[in-house]
């Protein structure tokens, strides 16, 4: 009776470790695939949505822009309305965890610092998402509006107590809170919403390195003194460890 020629143990033994690897890994492999191609698509779409608006923009360009077939959009996002709504959600938590400072730093100077820092690293790294937002509330907020009412009230109103605590305890001037951030989002937002516009005033380009940590520093000594704070050399040394 003939046998199978017999196969050496290396093969065998590495075919069996391969087998066990799939076994193990391929579900976490398949979620980070999936991840993977969730944010190619969210940051595509922030892109479209904010060069053509939400009735300007279609799965198919979006699907383009990331690279992916148009089927992998709705696969992953149904509708293009969901995607929308996706990427609003995402640029509103981005800038909320942007506030971390404030809960976790009894130090106004610091805590603000940071924030701005925070605030104006978005608007560099990502401009696209401020002018998205931007559009969505200046066409009344239509998807947001709940979230608006809810979700960033509470957030807020939690840092306007923050602020009144500092006044209370003598570390800030007496300032309204809800101006204070205002100024602060206005400041800082301008960046994105308006980068052609300072382009163009910086001579055509946009700031490289070294002029951006400049205004980083300009508009945390400013907002800073509008409270009777003074900012820190450690403004710099923040802004250059985060880059």
């Amino acid at each position: 009776m003939d046998h199978a020629p017999e196969q050496p143990r290396a093969a065998v033994g590495l075919r069996t470790a391969r087998a066990i690897d799939y076994v193990v890994s391929s579900p976490a492999r398949k979620l980070d695939i999936r991840e993977a191609n969730e944010a190619r698509i969210l940051r595509a779409a922030e892109k479209t949505f904010a060069l053509h608006g939400f009735r300007g923009a279609t799965t198919e360009g979006i699907a383009s822009e990331a690279g992916l077939p148009k089927a992998n959009v709705h696969y992953y996002f149904k509708t293009k309305a969901n995607l929308y709504r996706q990427v609003l959600k995402s640029i509103l938590e981005d800038w909320m965890e942007a506030a971390a400072a404030f809960e976790a730093d009894e130090d106004p100077e610091r805590a603000l610092t940071m924030y701005i820092t925070a605030k104006m690293r978005f608007s560099r790294q990502r401009p696209y998402g401020s002018r998205v937002w931007a559009s969505e509330i200046m066409r009344g907020a239509p998807v947001m509006e709940r979230f608006l009412g809810t979700t960033l009230k509470a957030w807020v109103n939690a840092r306007v107590r923050t602020i009144r605590s500092w006044i209370s305890a003598g570390k800030i001037r007496a300032v309204d809170p809800e101006s204070l951030l205002y100024m602060i989002w206005a400041v800082t937002q301008h960046y994105a919403d308006f980068e052609r516009q300072i382009a163009i005033l910086n001579g055509g380009d946009e700031f490289d390195e070294r002029q951006y940590r400049e205004k980083v520093g300009q508009v945390v000594r400013l907002i800073l003194g509008s409270v009777g704070l003074e900012a820190t050399e450690t403004v710099r040394t923040r802004e250059t460890a985060s880059a």
